[in-house]
């Protein structure tokens, strides 16, 4: 017999990911020399733009691994869009990564109402794609060679 808890813990996810990173580190050869690389350290990536008075015009988030840079976030003021701000961060963050930390390719998640016209304009590729996710809207994955 079960019982479920449906209670959000952080310390519980983090337990679930360090069982799932230890098994799938046991089933993969490829996954085990990873991890004994500094490429197999998953590390936060961060990048914002200040405007007059330090006020965030706009910014970029998401982390490394693998050799891999993961667009999480991007944001860009209302006020400062269509001045190139967006792919100006976009491109800092993947110089970032590929420079400091040995990234080769970058991804990133968009809807169809958001941004998937731009990634394709800084080079990013759609690689995957969900329909209704959700309901009325189409999730893109894109990817593209750093």
């Amino acid at each position: 017999m079960w019982r479920f808890d449906a209670v959000v813990s952080k310390e519980r996810e983090e337990w679930l990911g360090e069982r799932l990173e230890s098994d799938n580190t046991a089933a993969s050869v490829a996954m085990a020399a990873l991890r004994r690389t500094p490429a197999g350290q998953e590390l936060p990536l961060q990048l914002y733009a200040l405007g007059g008075q330090g006020v965030v015009a706009g910014g970029i988030t998401g982390r490394t691994w693998g050799r891999w840079l993961h667009v999480e976030l991007l944001w860009v003021d209302a006020g400062q869009r269509g001045r190139g701000l967006g792919a100006q961060l976009l491109r800092r963050a993947e110089d970032l990564a590929r420079r400091e930390r040995g990234c080769a390719h970058a991804r990133v998640e968009t809807w169809d109402f958001q941004a998937p016209g731009f990634y394709r304009r800084q080079g990013y590729a759609v690689v995957g794609e969900v329909a209704g996710c959700p309901p009325g809207v189409t999730e893109y994955l894109l990817a593209k060679k750093l």
